[in-house]
């Protein structure tokens, strides 16, 4: 079993930074490739950035590719979501979820899911 606790959401003006973190309790996070998703009110959960269990391999979103980083530190069981350059449009719930097996950007493909963060990006 993976638990995942997301944090660092909040309010932030357009052009702004934030850095989400995922604190995760558990067996073998370091095996666990680890992603962030986000859900706007009345859409359905979409694909943000994932990371391969080592961080050698990284895939995004075309939406926010060259704004979002995603890291990881194994040794601290946390992964990181930094997020530079907002806009109103990137404003939903953030999720942070991990599996077994590499990246993936499908969230079927992840079997356990933090409770998720609001980031709030006003214009």
């Amino acid at each position: 079993q993976v638990q995942l606790v997301e944090s660092g959401g909040g309010l932030v003006q357009a052009g702004g930074s934030l850095r989400l973190s995922c604190a995760a309790s558990g067996r073998t996070f370091s095996s666990s490739a680890m992603g962030w998703f986000r859900q706007a009110p009345g859409k359905e959960r979409e694909f943000t950035a994932t990371i391969s269990w080592s961080g050698g391999s990284t895939a995004y979103a075309d939406s926010v590719k060259g704004r979002f980083t995603i890291s990881r530190d194994n040794a601290k069981n946390t992964v990181y979501l930094q997020m530079n350059s907002l806009k109103p449009e990137d404003t939903a719930v953030y999720y942070c979820a991990a599996r077994w097996g590499g990246v993936t950007t499908t969230p079927q493909g992840y079997g356990y899911w933090g409770q998720g963060t609001q980031v709030t990006v006003s214009s």
